[in-house]
């Protein structure tokens, strides 16, 4: 239930604190004073979008801040799911900036609007005047079957087998087309392949053909050089080699006199030792490098056909020619296997909705169980609240099965034309339409064609009604559904949203002095005058304000004795 509502800087909101009670919450106020505002703000933590220019201080961000017990409702797995700590006083709050940026909170932790809607739709049911219309709504008409035949958990398995269903369906067109532009174009693909296969290409051969061929297109120039700088090193007169051994022996007549000395002798040495073995790697080298212009011209071939298939393809390495290579097979053998994977797929999707027929032939002989209760239920409703004479037909349309296909398994074009997914929706089999007549005698129609505001109020009350009684929700939320009723049929409605309000919290926005009388909790909204800006208020009558403030509602603004003893009446004191 909501607990506590906190308003800040919205509409004509500057600050305003609500502590509301179990049961029925009754608001009442003159026409603007900021009933519809108050709801406005609570719809804001329940994931609505907002604008900035609602803002009570266009300088200031707006800051609404709901308090809910959620304890036995269920919700753990809610917040398990959404990373969420759960607590039995659950807090949401909705900050607003002047800029419109908007931040949600669900105990402190950050979330984003469609969590928070998520949320909201499982903690609080509003219901205005004018949502009175959503009950021609095929989607809420089955809602309100479901609720009742209370199967929540087969339809959320149903959804997500569905969901998969659609996906396969999708999978199988994608590979169907697939498998036919394989075959189409089988020959061309077989081609590139096959000249890819009979170039044998290795990953990193090209770098070492670059290197060996520039090697023989320069070998003159090489060797020339490896032999110069090997004749300047070991064989020339003044080679390096004998002028350092020639140093050596200098110093090796002295080291005795100076430590120093032996040990830069000791580095010639090595030096030495080092300049010989690079003369001899040269010498080496130079007698492998030679002419050979045969090996140049099939090295220059093998790189042109590299080059040539690495262009043709529009890539610049081996590496990717391969992946082209192992890609083209993969579309070889979609061709030649292809039709295999869609019979594959096929017998998949035909177990799929076999399985989910099934299901779904469950669904509706819950919902065909369930239509008889809601029928008799609302009609008993309808009936305390003055219309004796209405009557509610629900229909219930069944698609036809065609599970003697299941075992079927045809091209995709069979599939297709077969309407393999035509009898199942998100939702089962099953089409729900809701006729009403308000009179005696007159034909069942759709509600909004035979009802009018007054009784379309009273049929939502009580659906509404139903609908808290098989689901378990915390707070449900009437923004002035008594439009249209008055006298008797007004306590009447009053009578059923006391009677509703004893398993759920109900808070009722109502101008009906009999609905007002009803509440367990009342509370004034009105607006402040009294400084330069107005602002919008709210206070919890006492016993003795709730007789005049009802009094004031059954004969204006200066009631008198009879009116104020009507009023004790209506509240029992």
């Amino acid at each position: 239930m909501l607990q506590k509502l906190t308003i800040q800087n919205y509409a004509l909101i500057d600050n305003l604190e609500i502590n509301f009670d179990k049961g029925l919450n009754i608001l009442t106020g003159e026409t603007g004073a900021g009933k519809s505002i108050i709801l406005g703000a609570l719809s804001l933590i329940l994931g609505q979008r907002a604008e900035s220019r609602y803002f009570f201080n266009q300088q200031k961000k707006c800051v609404i801040e709901g308090a809910f017990k959620i304890a036995g409702f269920h919700l753990n797995t809610f917040f398990e799911d959404n990373d969420l700590d759960y607590d039995g006083e659950t807090v949401l709050r909705r900050e607003i900036s002047a800029d419109g940026k908007s931040r949600a909170f669900v105990n402190d932790t950050p979330v984003n609007l469609a969590t928070l809607k998520q949320l909201g739709e499982k903690l609080i049911d509003i219901h205005s005047q004018h949502a009175t219309y959503e009950i021609n709504d095929p989607e809420f008409q089955l809602l309100v079957v479901d609720g009742v035949a209370g199967h929540h958990d087969l339809l959320s398995s149903y959804q997500t087998k569905y969901r998969a269903y659609k996906r396969s369906l999708k999978q199988l067109d994608e590979l169907i087309a697939q498998n036919d532009k394989a075959k189409a174009d089988l020959d061309y693909y077989q081609f590139q392949f096959d000249e890819l296969e009979k170039a044998a290409i290795a990953a990193d051969e090209q770098e070492g053909l670059e290197r060996e061929l520039a090697t023989l297109t320069n070998a003159e120039e090489i060797k020339r050089n490896l032999l110069g700088a090997h004749y300047l090193m070991h064989e020339g007169e003044t080679s390096a080699i004998i002028q350092l051994r020639e140093a050596g022996q200098q110093l090796s007549t002295i080291e005795r006199y100076n430590p120093e000395v032996e040990e830069l002798h000791e580095r010639l040495k090595s030096t030495l030792i080092e300049l010989k073995d690079i003369a001899g790697e040269l010498e080496n080298i130079e007698q492998r490098t030679f002419t050979n212009e045969a090996r140049a011209e099939e090295v220059n071939t093998r790189l042109s056909m590299l080059y040539n298939l690495q262009k043709k393809h529009r890539v610049n390495t081996n590496a990717e020619l391969l992946e082209i290579q192992n890609d083209l097979s993969e579309k070889i053998q979609q061709a030649v296997f292809g039709d295999e994977a869609v019979e594959k797929l096929q017998k998949q999707i035909a177990a799929n909705k076999q399985e989910l027929e099934e299901i779904a032939k469950e669904l509706s002989a819950n919902r065909n169980k369930a239509i008889p209760v809601i029928q008799d239920k609302v009609l008993a409703g309808l009936t305390e609240m003055g219309m004796p004479n209405a009557v509610l037909e629900i229909e219930q349309t069944v698609g036809k099965s065609e599970s003697q296909q299941v075992g079927k398994i045809a091209s995709s074009a069979d599939l297709r034309s077969s309407g393999l997914s035509d009898n199942l929706s998100k939702n089962g089999i099953d089409t729900i339409r809701f006729m009403f007549s308000a009179n005696k005698g007159h034909a069942l129609a759709d509600m909004s064609k035979v009802a009018s505001g007054g009784e379309l109020s009273r049929l939502m009350l009580s659906i509404k009604s139903i609908i808290a009684e098989y689901t378990a929700l915390p707070t449900i939320i009437f923004d002035e559904i008594d439009t249209g009723v008055s006298g008797e049929v007004a306590n009447k409605v009053g009578q059923v949203m006391e009677r509703l309000a004893q398993n759920l919290q109900v808070i009722t926005i109502t101008h009906l002095p009999q609905i007002a009388g009803k509440g367990k909790s009342h509370y004034f909204v009105y607006k402040d005058n009294s400084s330069t800006v107005t602002k919008t208020r709210i206070k919890k009558l006492d016993d003795n304000e709730r007789v005049l403030e009802i009094a004031k509602m059954l004969s204006g603004d200066n009631p008198g004795e009879s009116a104020l003893q009507n009023a004790r009446e209506l509240l029992s004191i």
